[in-house]
C-alpha cells in the first residue's frame, strides 16, 4: 500500500506548502546541535594548554569567549528553529483538517456514516494533532542530533579508530532489544486503535444519550457500559506496556551508554602513550555530547512507529471515495426534476437494492409528494436528488442535466434540503439562519426567520437573534429547529426544495405554523416533500405511492382515495388518529377550564 511504503514522503508532502520554513527549521537545527560541541574543542585547546605548560590568561580568555560565542549560537538558532517549525506545524494540521473536512463533504454520505463519531473524533482532532511532535521537533531536531553524533564520531576517529569503535560498543546489543519493542508494540497497534476508537464512541454516546439514560433510569447499566470500555482499554495498554517493559527499558539505557566503551579505552590508550591526556579528555567529552543526541533518536523513533500508523490511517480519510464531480458548471435552462430507471442499493449488492426501478417525474413549479409504508424507500429517493448518494443505475435529472455532470457546489445551489431531523450549530440563532446565505444582511436573516415564522419565539430567547442555539441545537424544540431550517431555506432561495419529513416533531397546534413557514418557502418552486402526515399533502398536484421501493400509485388526493386500496387505508389511519388528537386536546383543553 502507499501510505504503507512511502509514510514518511507522505508526512513530508503534508507540509508542502510550509516546506521553506520546515527546511529553514532543520537548518537551524543543525547549526544548533553542532555549535554545542565546539565549546568542548575550547575545553580541549585550554587542557592541552595546560597540559603542555603553555597556558596563559588572554589564552583562556580567547577560548572561554569563543565557547560562549558558540553556546549562544546554539541557543538562537534552537529558538529560532523550534520557532520555523511550530509556525509550519500547525499550518499543516490545520490544512490536514481542512482536508479531511472536505473530504468527507466530497464523499458518498454511506461512506461517511461508515466511521463512527469516535474514529471521526480522533482522526480529527486526536490524530491529526499527534502530527505536531514530529514536524515540529522530529524532522528539524531529528536532522540535528543525527549529524552530531555523525561529527563526533568522525572526530574520534580522527584522534583514534578504537575510540570511535568503542563509542558503538552498545549499539549492538541496543539494535536488538529495539528491534524486539519494534516488533512487539507493531502487533498491538492495530488493537490499540480498534480499541481507542471504541472508547471514543463509548464516551461520545454516553454524553449525548444522558437524556433518554435518565429518563428511562438505565443509568447504570449505561455507566457500567462507559466504565467498561475506558477499563478495556486500561487494561489493554497496561499489558501492552509491560510486554515492552524490559526490551524498551534495555534500549533506552544501552543506545546512548557511549561512556561504557570510550571511558576504559581512552584511559588504555592513554596510558600507552598512543594519545595524549588533553585528547583522552576530548574523547570523554565527545562522548558526553552525544548522550543527550542518541536519547533523542531513540524516543523519536518510538514516534516514528506511532507515526507511521497515524499517517497510514490519516491517508485513508485522504483517500476516502469521492463522488466524481465536473470542474466547470453545467448549463441548467429549467427546474424539472426526472429519475429515470433508478434503482438503489446502499451496499452496492443487487440483493440489498432498496429502489427497483423508479420512474417520477417533477415538473418545474409543481407540487410533488411521496407517501407510503416506513422502509419503502420515500427519504433515500430525496437524498438522492440531492445526491447524497450516486444512483447504482439510471439517471436523475435537472433541467435535462444529469446530476452526475454538475459540480457539487451548483447542485447544493439548485436545491434546498429541510430533513427530519435539523442540525444547529454553537452560535448565536441569527447566525445559525445566515448559513442560508452567508452574504445575507441582518435585515434579511430576520425577515426570513419572520416568514417561516420564527420571530414569535426567537423574541421570547434572552437575548433574541443573538441567543446561543445551544451544542446542536439543545435550546430549541423540534418544532423550533425545524422552523429555523425552514428559515435557512428561505434565505438560500434555492429553486428546487425537498421537504423529508419536515412536519415530524410538530404538534397539532403548530402545525399551522408550520405549514406557513412552508408555504413561504416553497412558493413557485419545485418541491418534493416526503410526509407521513397526509394532511399536509392534500394539495399535491401529484401524489406518489412508494412500497418496497416500487412506485404502486400516483395521482391527485381524489385520485389515489378513488383507485388505490393502500392510500385509502392510509388516510383512515391518519384521519384517525388526527382526530384521536383533537379529541384529547379539547379534552385537556376542558380540563383546564373546569380547574381555572
Amino acid at each position: 500500500m502507499k501510505s504503507e511504503k512511502n509514510w514518511f514522503r507522505l508526512m513530508l508532502g503534508y507540509a508542502e506548502n510550509s516546506r521553506s520554513k520546515l527546511i529553514g527549521a532543520v537548518i537551524l537545527s543543525i547549526i544548533s546541535i553542532t555549535s554545542g560541541i565546539y565549546p568542548f574543542y575550547c575545553m580541549y585547546r585550554i587542557i592541552d594548554a595546560f597540559v603542555q605548560d603553555t597556558v596563559t590568561k588572554g589564552y583562556v580568555v580567547g577560548w572561554c569567549i569563543a565557547a560562549l560565542v558558540a553556546f549562544a549560537v546554539k541557543v538562537l538558532c534552537f529558538g529560532l528553529s523550534t520557532g520555523l517549525s511550530h509556525w509550519a506545524a500547525y499550518e499543516v494540521l490545520a490544512g490536514l483538517r481542512k482536508r479531511v473536512a472536505d473530504r468527507f463533504m466530497h464523499a458518498p454520505l454511506g461512506t461517511v456514516q461508515d466511521h463512527s463519531i469516535g474514529e471521526i473524533k480522533n482522526i480529527i482532532v486526536d490524530k491529526i494533532e499527534n502530527m505536531e511532535p514530529p514536524l515540529a521537533h522530529m524532522v528539524p531536531e531529528g536532522a540535528g542530533h543525527l549529524v552530531l553524533p555523525v561529527v563526533s564520531i568522525i572526530s574520534l576517529l580522527i584522534i583514534d579508530w578504537r575510540l570511535a569503535l568503542a563509542s558503538i560498543a552498545t549499539f549492538p546489543i541496543a539494535l536488538v532489544c529495539m528491534g524486539l519493542t519494534f516488533k512487539i508494540s507493531g502487533e498491538n497497534f492495530d488493537i490499540y486503535n480498534r480499541s481507542n476508537a471504541h472508547m471514543n464512541s463509548t464516551i461520545v454516546e454516553y454524553i449525548e444519550g444522558i437524556e433518554v439514560i435518565k429518563a428511562f433510569g438505565r443509568a447504570g447499566v449505561s455507566y457500567e457500559k462507559y466504565a467498561g470500555a475506558i477499563t478495556q482499554y486500561k487494561k489493554f495498554v497496561i499489558k501492552w506496556l509491560r510486554s515492552t517493559w524490559v526490551t524498551m527499558k534495555l534500549a533506552f539505557a544501552l543506545f546512548p551508554s557511549t561512556m561504557v566503551g570510550i571511558l576504559p579505552v581512552a584511559l588504555v590508550l592513554c596510558n600507552g602513550g598512543t594519545i595524549t591526556s588533553a585528547e583522552a579528555a576530548l574523547a570523554v567529552m565527545l562522548s558526553i555530547s552525544m548522550v543527550g543526541s542518541l536519547a533523542k533518536l531513540e524516543v523519536f523513533s518510538e514516534s516514528m512507529r506511532q507515526l507511521k500508523n497515524n499517517v497510514g490511517e490519516l491517508q485513508t480519510y485522504l483517500e476516502m471515495e469521492e463522488l466524481p464531480e465536473p470542474a466547470e458548471r453545467a448549463s441548467v435552462s429549467s427546474y424539472d426534476v426526472k429519475l429515470e430507471g433508478v434503482r438503489f442499493s446502499y451496499t452496492g449488492d443487487e440483493k440489498d437494492e432498496v429502489l427497483h426501478g423508479v420512474d417520477l417525474t417533477l415538473p418545474q413549479g409543481s407540487f410533488t409528494a411521496v407517501v407510503g409504508p416506513s422502509g419503502g424507500g420515500k427519504s433515500t429517493v430525496a437524498k438522492l436528488i440531492a445526491r447524497f448518494w450516486d444512483v447504482t443505475s439510471g439517471s436523475i435529472t435537472i433541467g435535462g442535466v444529469n446530476v452526475r455532470d454538475m459540480p457539487l457546489s451548483q447542485l447544493a445551489d439548485l436545491v434546498s434540503f429541510v430533513a427530519q431531523d435539523n442540525f444547529l450549530f454553537r452560535t448565536s440563532i441569527l447566525e445559525n439562519i445566515r448559513l442560508g446565505d452567508p452574504k445575507a444582511s441582518d435585515e434579511e436573516v430576520i425577515a426570513a426567520a419572520r416568514a417561516a415564522q420564527c420571530e414569535e419565539f426567537i423574541r421570547k430567547l434572552p437575548n433574541g437573534y443573538d441567543t446561543p442555539a445551544g451544542e446542536a441545537g439543545k435550546r430549541l424544540s423540534g418544532g423550533e429547529k425545524q422552523r429555523i431550517a425552514i428559515a435557512r431555506m428561505i434565505l438560500k432561495n434555492a429553486p428546487i426544495v425537498i421537504l423529508d419529513e419536515a412536519t415530524a416533531f410538530t404538534d397539532p397546534e403548530n402545525e399551522d405554523k408550520i405549514q406557513q413557514s412552508i408555504a413561504a418557502l416553497t412558493k413557485g418552486k419545485t418541491l418534493l416533500v416526503i410526509a407521513h402526515r397526509l394532511s399536509t399533502i392534500r394539495s399535491a398536484d401529484n401524489i406518489v405511492l412508494l412500497k418496497k421501493g416500487g412506485i404502486v400509485a400516483e395521482g391527485t388526493q381524489e385520485e389515489l382515495l378513488e383507485k388505490s386500496p393502500l392510500y385509502r387505508s392510509m388516510w383512515q389511519a391518519h384521519i384517525g388518529s388526527k382526530s384521536w388528537s383533537v379529541s384529547s386536546a379539547e379534552k385537556e383543553g376542558n380540563i383546564n377550564v373546569q380547574n381555572a
